[in-house]
C-alpha cells in the first residue's frame, strides 16, 4: 500500500481498488477527465491554442514540453535512441521501436478484412482505405482525392510546377524523389535490378519486368484487330499504326 501511495501524488486522489484511479480533474470544455492536474492543463491548451514553448532557432511554438524537446533535436542533430542490432540512431524513441521491427519481423497491426499485417499503425490505417474507399486528401485545384497526404503533395507539384529535386551532375530537376533516384543511376551506371535467368542488369525495375517476358514468353498486350500480342505496350501502339494507316 505504501508503494501505491508513493505512485499517486496529492493531485491524484488515489482509491485503492486494484490500482484503479479516480479522474477528478475534468475539462470544462469537453468534459474529458484526468487523474493528474498537469495533464488537464496540457489538454486545455488544445482548446485555448496556447503554445508556451518556443524554439529559439525557427520560432516554432509547442503546447507541451515533450514535443518541444523532440523538436529541438531536429536542429541539434541529437539522436539519443540507438538500435542495438545495426547502430542506427533516432531522435524519437517511438521511431526506434518501429525500426526494431525490421530486425524482429514483428507486425503487430493486422487488417481485419484481409489479415495483412503491418509493423506500423500508420501503414495499417493507409491500407484500410483500400478497403473502405476513403480518400481524405483532396486537391484544392482539381478536386482529385488521395489515400495519403504525401501523394497529394506530389500531385500538387503538377499544378505548381515545383521540382524540388536537383541533379548535381546535369542540373536536371524533378518533381518526384523516386524519379530523381532513377535518374541518378544514369550518371553512376547503377543497375540494381538483375535478371535471375541471364544476369542482365537494369537501372529500373520496370525494365527488368519487361525483359523477363523474353524468358517467360509472356505477351500481355494484344491487338484487338488481329490478335497479335506484344511484350511492351509501346510496341502495341506502334503496331496499331499499321491498321490505322497513320
Amino acid at each position: 500500500m505504501n508503494e501505491q501511495l508513493h505512485l499517486h501524488n496529492a493531485e491524484c486522489r488515489y482509491s485503492c481498488d486494484r490500482c484503479k484511479c479516480e479522474r477528478p480533474f475534468s475539462c470544462a470544455v469537453c468534459n474529458k477527465a484526468f487523474s493528474i492536474k498537469s495533464n488537464l492543463i496540457r489538454h486545455q491548451r488544445i482548446h485555448s491554442g496556447e503554445r508556451p514553448y518556443n524554439c529559439e532557432v525557427c520560432k516554432k511554438a509547442f503546447s507541451d514540453n515533450s514535443t518541444f524537446i523532440r523538436h529541438k533535436r531536429i536542429h541539434s542533430g541529437e539522436r539519443p535512441y540507438t538500435c542495438e542490432v545495426c547502430n542506427m540512431a533516432f531522435s524519437v524513441r517511438n521511431s526506434l521501436i518501429t525500426h526494431q521491427r525490421i530486425h524482429s519481423g514483428e507486425r503487430p497491426y493486422n487488417c481485419e478484412v484481409c489479415n495483412k499485417a503491418f509493423s506500423q499503425q500508420s501503414s495499417l490505417i493507409k491500407h484500410q482505405r483500400l478497403h473502405s474507399g476513403e480518400r481524405p486528401y483532396t486537391c484544392d485545384m482539381c478536386n482529385k482525392t488521395f489515400i495519403e497526404n504525401c501523394s497529394l503533395v506530389r500531385h500538387q507539384r503538377i499544378h505548381s510546377g515545383e521540382r524540388p529535386y536537383n541533379c548535381e551532375v546535369c542540373n536536371k530537376t524533378f518533381s518526384h524523389q523516386s524519379t530523381f533516384m532513377r535518374h541518378k543511376r544514369i550518371h553512376n551506371d547503377e543497375r540494381p535490378y538483375t535478371c535471375e535467368v541471364c544476369n542482365k542488369a537494369f537501372s529500373r525495375q520496370s525494365s527488368l519486368m519487361i525483359h523477363q517476358r523474353i524468358h517467360s514468353g509472356e505477351r500481355p498486350y494484344t491487338c484487338d484487330i488481329c490478335n497479335k500480342a506484344f511484350i511492351q505496350k509501346s510496341s502495341l501502339v506502334k503496331h496499331h499504326y499499321m491498321h490505322s494507316g497513320e
